[in-house]
């Protein structure tokens, strides 16, 4: 029995199974929020309402938004992904979205283990409501 032998055949196999070993630890996670004033820490009495909608790429290490809104109290002077808390607790800003309805960052290893764990919330702040008009913690869709 001869065996047929294919030049660079061995290296093209083993690039193949590296390629695809890779892919699998590659992952796209959605999450969302729903944002009101009554989420708030403290809550606001804006009747502003909200989504937003974050993608996670974990292998580029990158966030993308999209967000909605309607009835602010005035225009966004600013937004953010906030975190580590809990919905009953406030947090430092970890990404800021500037005040835009959709855009990208990058995004750390620790931020990526917040997130995926339920500590993240997206804020919106208004000349009226410094702190944050509305408010939704950042949960995995389903």
């Amino acid at each position: 029995m001869k065996h047929l032998k294919i030049p660079g055949a061995a290296t093209a196999i083993s690039a193949l199974f590296l390629f695809a070993g890779s892919m699998a630890h590659a992952e796209m996670l959605s999450f969302t929020a729903e944002l009101a004033g009554a989420s708030g820490v403290p809550p606001t009495d804006s009747a502003a309402t909200g989504m937003v909608e974050v993608a996670l790429d974990t292998e580029a290490k990158t966030v993308t938004w999209t967000v909605t809104s309607k009835d602010l109290s005035g225009e966004p002077t600013a937004s953010h992904i906030h975190g580590p808390a809990s919905p009953t607790e406030a947090a430092g800003p970890q990404i800021d979205t500037l005040a835009t309805s959709a855009g990208s960052a990058p995004i750390t290893d620790a931020q990526i283990a917040d997130l995926t764990a339920g500590k993240y919330y997206y804020n919106i702040h208004t000349a009226k409501y410094p702190d944050g008009e509305i408010r939704g913690q950042l949960m995995a869709a389903k």
